[in-house]
């Protein structure tokens, strides 16, 4: 099992991996790596790598082989050469070394031939059709680059051709991004993992915000340097990402991401370098909560029984697997084993089936006058024109009624998607009060009462995908 921290602070795999080691199970332990954008300097050089490894070989955690993991795949090979080459120096001859890497920014395969020529034993591959591009080096291409030299992967190019054959079939029917499979040499210059990079983008094609991609990713690396440098791994790259995309679309550090904020003001461990004084600042201001130095293990509630109490009180079964799920996935958790969790596997099929329920039926030809809006010198005009006659009569249109005559409209801030209705027709509110929770980059944040009142429509549904200014409630 594979246990990594996006800040490479040791403590945070202590526990983790005695738990690991505890229940029979393989620990493989990582040093988390990445390259910075241009301009940039704090941790992540070799000699950072080197000695988060030997605070893990000085510690008591029990492991059976140590990862270097790039998410990215930014991590320039001369660096991963040095790293792997003195790291061996490090451990002993039978410690088992592995590399892993993504092929988003094109340069995997080099950084894989730096590792091996660094002494690494393991590298991690894909097979066609999801091989390259944000995911691993193809299979294939790692035995041909390998040709001529003292190392081989000892596999049969034509039982690999026979499982590619399988998958492919087997994946026909799949949906993939086109940016899944793209080499982004931009990723050089704003580290975004392979795994991330497809997740945001699916995102913010759901919620129509595709086009401000190339912005956000373009901000993202002061977000990063802003940040301390931690890893652009998981939690961590989606806490740059979401801030990247707060930045873009409510103004330079306006709004701090609570997971973002709570990252640089040490409540998830030590950042690699100090983070920007003035975002802790804003931060501390805006999460209202003081820097934190101590262990973060030592703020943690113990999960599972809280886990156990939204099983029984579902009447759901109180087992191992449900407590993992409600424990790591909470109300998303919840809300798959309850069976309403919105199903987010794209197929080809289910294109082809949307575009042909969605196919208009044939303009039926209008009979008679028609009518239009048009608007001059900001004025707006309803205009019918008589066929035949040229008989035009037009009508100033009376600006519409303000919308507190009907009650007070709750609309969305933001696209996002609604996870959960917390108000039923006809409750009471108070102002400020929550009434939803909508999500938007895997951020979630509650919509308040305006005002006091009685809520007199939901016009939305869990699961539903709003964009910006949608009805959400209206209260009476």
């Amino acid at each position: 099992m594979r246990n990594f921290d996006a800040l490479n602070d040791t403590r945070n795999l202590e526990y983790s991996g005695k738990r690991i080691a505890h229940h029979g199970l393989h620990h493989q332990i990582v040093v988390s790596m990445m390259d910075l954008p241009p301009g940039c300097e704090g941790a992540h050089t070799a000699e950072f790598y080197l000695d988060r490894l030997k605070k893990i070989i000085d510690s008591d955690i029990p492991y059976h082989s140590i990862c270097f993991k790039d998410a990215t795949g930014t991590a320039n090979p001369k660096k991963v050469y040095q790293t792997i080459k003195e790291a061996r120096k490090m451990v002993s001859a039978d410690t088992i070394l592995w590399f892993h890497s993504h092929d988003t920014a094109g340069i995997g395969i080099s950084q894989y031939l730096a590792a091996v020529e660094g002494g690494i034993d393991g590298i991690d591959l894909a097979k066609s059709p999801v091989s390259g591009g944000t995911c691993q080096p193809d299979i294939l291409s790692m035995m041909h680059a390998l040709k001529g030299s003292d190392y081989t992967l000892d596999l049969d190019y034509e039982k690999v051709l026979k499982a590619e054959e399988v998958f492919e079939e087997a994946m026909s029917d799949y949906f993939f991004p086109p940016e899944a499979k793209m080499v982004s040499p931009t990723i050089t210059l704003s580290p975004m993992p392979g795994g991330a990079l497809t997740a945001n983008t699916m995102m913010m094609r759901d919620t129509g915000t595709l086009h401000l991609y190339p912005q956000v990713i373009k901000e993202m690396a002061e977000v990063v340097r802003k940040g301390g440098f931690g890893s652009s791994v998981t939690p961590v790259s989606q806490f740059y990402f979401q801030q990247a995309y707060l930045n873009v679309t409510q103004g330079k550090w306006k709004k701090i991401n609570p997971s973002y904020g709570n990252m640089v003001l040490g409540y998830f461990g030590r950042t690699p370098a100090p983070p920007d004084p003035e975002i802790v600042r804003l931060a501390s201001e805006q999460l209202e909560k003081p820097v934190f130095t101590e262990d973060p293990l030592d703020l943690l509630e113990p999960g599972i029984p809280q886990a156990i109490k939204i099983l029984e009180e579902n009447n759901l079964p109180v087992n191992d697997e449900n407590i993992f799920i409600i424990g790591s996935c909470e109300q998303k958790g919840l809300d798959f084993l309850l069976g309403k969790a919105r199903e987010n596997i794209r197929k080809k099929s289910d294109k082809t089936a949307d575009a042909k329920a969605a196919k208009p039926a044939p303009a039926a030809i209008q009979q008679g006058p028609r009518s239009y809006s048009i608007t001059v010198n900001d004025r707006a005009y309803n205009v019918t024109v008589a066929e035949g006659t040229g008989q035009i009569e037009a009508a100033a249109v009376q600006p519409p009624a303000d919308a507190s005559d009907g009650g007070t409209e709750i609309n969305a801030p933001a696209p996002g998607n609604i996870v959960k209705i917390m108000v039923e027709v006809g409750d009471l509110v108070e102002k400020d009060q929550p009434l939803l929770i909508m999500e938007a980059m895997k951020m979630e944040s509650e919509i308040n009462a305006a005002a006091a009142g009685k809520i007199t429509a939901i016009h939305v549904a869990a699961g539903d995908t709003v964009q910006t200014s949608d009805l959400l409630i209206t209260i009476g």
